[in-house]
């Protein structure tokens, strides 16, 4: 749900175009070269990609699903190399080439298909609710009325949602979700809204919320690559559909979402 800015959206895109004319060669020639693809994580954001403090790696659905993706594409040989991302730095690495996939909770839109390309997607998410468990919210429904406060982070497509499917209700600002939850923890809100996933990683930690009604908007996560590699972007998505149809996709989810309150397996699954 983390949006890159307008501004910082066309200050790429000339940066893609000023680009365009140097040759790029077929990245995924390069990759079954090397036997290795670079992939751009997170690891801040719990059961997709996070640093374990017991193990000091890296580990979640992610980071599960770019390990199998490799296996699929080159073969048990083929080699899975990490590189962490940031909201702010997923598609400068990409025009950079310091990745060749960015695989980090990035959804699908206009403003970033004009800069990068991406794979069909492979987690459908969109927009939900977290509520205490004994809250009378049962959906984005429940939140239409006067006097409903709901937390938010600043910046996110989540406001400007909330405007539009509930704009009774009082959309209370934060600066990260940390303090949005804190917020809803000490009763200054009646229920917290972001991307699905997140909620998930939030409850799973958190005995006492569960996330209330299905999602209410469709921003679902893809692979992100760079543009003009059709190689690359084709291996991608017969991999994707080959894992799915194998049954390691749905082990994968089972694996990080299975037993979260409120939380929809076959929902998730696109």
């Amino acid at each position: 749900m983390r949006k890159v800015t307008k501004a910082l959206l066309v200050s790429l895109l000339a940066l893609f175009m000023a680009g365009c004319g140097k040759p790029r060669g077929n990245e995924y020639h390069q990759i079954v070269r090397t036997k290795t693809i670079t992939w751009g994580i997170k690891t801040d954001t719990r059961l997709f990609g996070l640093l374990s403090v017991k193990s000091g790696k890296e580990e979640g659905f992610e980071l599960d699903l770019a390990r199998a993706m490799t296996k699929q594409m080159l073969g048990p040989t083929g080699q899975a190399k990490f590189v962490q991302t940031t909201a702010k730095t997923k598609i400068p690495l990409l025009l950079s080439r310091s990745v060749d996939v960015v695989l980090a909770t990035m959804t699908i839109t206009p403003a970033r298909q004009k800069i990068v390309a991406f794979t069909h997607p492979y987690f459908a998410a969109g927009q939900s609710i977290l509520v205490k468990d004994a809250s009378p919210i049962k959906g984005i429904k429940s939140l239409n009325r006067h006097g409903i406060v709901v937390l938010a982070v600043k910046g996110t497509t989540a406001v400007d949602n909330m405007k539009k499917f509930a704009p009774k209700a009082r959309v209370q600002e934060y600066d990260d979700y940390g303090q949005a939850f804190a917020a809803l923890k000490s009763g200054q809100g009646d229920a917290m809204t972001t991307d699905n996933g997140i909620l998930a990683g939030i409850a799973s930690e958190n005995r006492g919320y569960h996330l209330a009604g299905k999602t209410f908007t469709d921003e679902p996560y893809g692979m992100a690559l760079n543009k003009h590699q059709p190689d690359l972007r084709n291996a991608l998505n017969q991999a994707l559909a080959a894992l799915k149809q194998n049954g390691t996709y749905r082990r994968l989810v089972e694996k990080w979402f299975t037993g979260i309150k409120g939380f929809s397996v076959k929902e998730a699954e696109h």
